[in-house]
């Protein structure tokens, strides 16, 4: 059966879903969370629900009905879940040359202390989360996310806002993941700033996804 966890892998090679106007139903990754996760041409609904269920709701050929809120409204009802965020989706391959690798761990200390609100927010999304700080207080979060992908997160304090830091945070976290392996970022549409500074990090949109929790 293809999973999501499937999915997800091929698009770290370079292999997406066949941009079919289709809707796929696969299940739910894990118990923590359910998705719907759009693609060029063609969207995933990764929950414990039947594709005739989907059909109902779904018009043939109507790709921007599950992502759009009276779908994952009744997607949240039906497994009694809440939709968490609706994102966009971004990948970039592990840096691997050593002399960067290097550089950066150099400059980075593990953070033990989890009490910031942004690494909270990651351990209840994220498992083998490893918080990285910087010596400028900013933070790197990386963790096993949806359908267990490598994902990351930054966070930077107001004094380094608009100098490019965000930019160096993310690409800082293309170091610290194993060769020949991805790494995926999840922004909020309308944080452009973030949206930029990964860009200029070298990710690359790749979809959406909507998350829904318990």
């Amino acid at each position: 059966m293809t999973t999501l966890a499937d999915i997800l892998r091929g698009v770290e090679n370079g292999v997406f879903p066949a941009p079919d106007l289709g809707v796929s139903v696969v299940p739910a990754p894990s118990e923590r969370e359910s998705a719907v996760v759009a693609f060029t041409g063609h969207v995933v609904i990764a929950a414990d629900v039947s594709p005739s269920w989907v059909a109902e709701q779904v018009p043939a050929g109507d790709l921007a009905a599950p992502t759009n809120p009276p779908f994952l409204t009744a997607l949240a009802e039906l497994t009694g879940r809440r939709v968490s965020s609706n994102d966009a989706m971004l990948l970039a391959p592990a840096i691997t040359d050593p002399a960067e690798r290097a550089e950066v761990i150099k400059d980075l200390t593990v953070l033990t202390d989890h009490s910031h609100p942004r690494v909270q927010r990651a351990l209840e999304y994220r498992t083998d989360v490893q918080v990285y700080a910087d010596v400028h207080g900013g933070l790197v979060i990386i963790g096993h996310g949806l359908a267990d992908r490598i994902e990351c997160a930054i966070e930077l304090p107001d004094a380094h806002q608009n100098q490019g830091h965000g930019r160096h945070l993310a690409r800082v976290a293309r170091t610290l993941i194993p060769p020949n392996t991805s790494i995926w970022a999840q922004i909020t549409p309308g944080n452009a700033a973030s949206l930029r500074a990964f860009l200029a990090a070298g990710y690359k949109p790749v979809g959406s996804e909507a998350l829904l929790v318990k």
